[in-house]
């Protein structure tokens, strides 16, 4: 019972210490975010994406740089942008660039993994765009996206309101308001992802064996674990969308479980094939069915998946190549002081400061809605089964991490 005690306290320490790791990372991209998706409206965005076209990949790919890097919202900006008339590849294009490419999931993977992983995702992002390209060129599945566009039509759109042009927005309280709100949202669409993906990598970093990876993932145990062979590389390659799968954790939730897979042997090649996994889980499968029906549903996973391994495995014996593959290091992540009074303690310091300003405005605009009556709170009922897991799992880590720091001290 004592040992389990602590292994419970260690568990909640660490997932707790990742985040505080990370948090500044996430309020620095989510800031630039919000300040890009108020300044620069989603309808110009989709005017300016016309079929498929060099141009128009390009365009697509840059929207995905400068959006939100939650999966969830990728995905419905994804569909708003093919329901406009944006090409399919162009919509791929901003759908892969929008969880792949965005600043704060490279900085979370800096912080969490090397360097290596950070060019790894920027480079991998963009070699899955060109994928997709060939790979919807090839395939021409021009009667599956007419059934979607029909499946689409009709849909409602958004339409920004209040200030208008940015600079007005910019420097208007009416503006920082709206920012503020946005900056909320994007936090309100992936902590339960975060504190799922958080706590579950403090869980296995606590009580799941090594002897649990060696059998998982062949090769991790090999003297030579960055690079042990073909057979196993191509293996761990295929094991991490199905790991991925089964943990249906968002793009910034995997990272620490991806830091915690790399402290355990696992090659450069299965983790790169398991950060990008994040658009293949079932969630996703799901909710694109919803959108489109199962037939492009299934495309689009087809399309994702041989993509992520053949990006993973190029990355791979690329960096194997130029003699770069990322080696683990002599301290793991979970050794590392967490809450040491560092560059990164006063990084977070600094952005708890900046949250809690973007949260005032936020506050306030909400607060003068309400006073307007003005009332669009969206109906439960409607809240997709998926969402309601994902709550309350959400809850569940949340219980877990406040009684793995209280019940030790209590029962000790």
């Amino acid at each position: 019972m004592k040992n389990f005690m602590e292994s419970w306290q260690t568990a909640s320490l660490t997932s707790i210490g990742f985040f505080w790791m990370a948090f500044w990372a996430f309020a620095l991209g989510y800031l630039i975010s919000s300040l890009i998706q108020v300044l620069v409206t989603r309808e110009r965005m989709q005017r300016a994406m016309g079929e498929t076209g060099a141009r128009s990949v390009a365009l697509g790919t840059f929207f995905g740089f400068i959006s939100s890097s939650c999966s969830f919202a990728a995905l419905s900006t994804t569909r708003a942008l093919l329901q406009k008339g944006a090409g399919l590849t162009p919509a791929i294009a901003f759908l892969l660039a929008s969880t792949n490419l965005v600043i704060e999931l490279g900085i979370v993977i800096a912080i969490l993994l090397s360097w290596q992983f950070v060019v790894g995702e920027y480079a991998g992002g963009v070699l899955l765009i060109l994928y997709a390209w060939l790979f919807i060129r090839l395939t021409g599945p021009s009667k599956l996206v007419e059934n979607a566009r029909k499946r689409l039509s009709g849909g409602s759109d958004e339409h920004d309101s209040g200030v208008k042009g940015w600079r007005k927005k910019a420097t208007s309280l009416a503006g920082w308001e709206e920012i503020g709100k946005t900056y909320v949202m994007e936090w309100q669409m992936v902590w339960k992802d975060v504190l799922i993906g958080f706590t579950v990598a403090g869980v296995i970093a606590a009580f799941v064996p090594d002897t649990f990876f060696e059998t998982l993932f062949i090769g991790s145990r090999l003297a030579n674990h960055a690079n042990p062979g073909f057979t196993a590389v191509f293996a761990q390659t295929i094991v991490g969308p199905v790991a991925a799968f089964f943990t249906f954790i968002g793009s910034m939730g995997n990272i620490p479980l991806a830091a915690l897979l790399f402290d355990q042997g696992v090659t450069f090649s299965g983790i790169m094939a398991f950060i990008f996994s994040d658009l293949v889980v079932f969630p996703i499968l799901r909710i694109n069915a919803s959108y489109y029906g199962w037939k492009m549903s299934l495309y689009i996973l087809g399309l994702l998946l041989s993509g992520l391994i053949l990006v993973s495995l190029a990355l791979h014996y690329l960096c194997a190549a130029f003699g770069v593959l990322p080696e683990r290091g002599v301290v793991r992540i979970i050794e590392r002081a967490f809450f040491a009074v560092n560059l990164g303690f006063l990084l977070n310091v600094f952005f708890l400061l900046v949250s809690g300003v973007l949260c005032w405005f936020w506050w306030r605009a909400r607060r003068e809605k309400t006073g307007k009556h003005q009332h669009h709170d969206e109906d439960k009922s409607q809240t997709p089964w998926g969402q309601r897991i994902l709550l309350g799992l959400s809850w569940l880590a949340m219980a877990w991490l406040l009684l793995g720091l209280i019940m030790p001290r209590l029962i000790a």
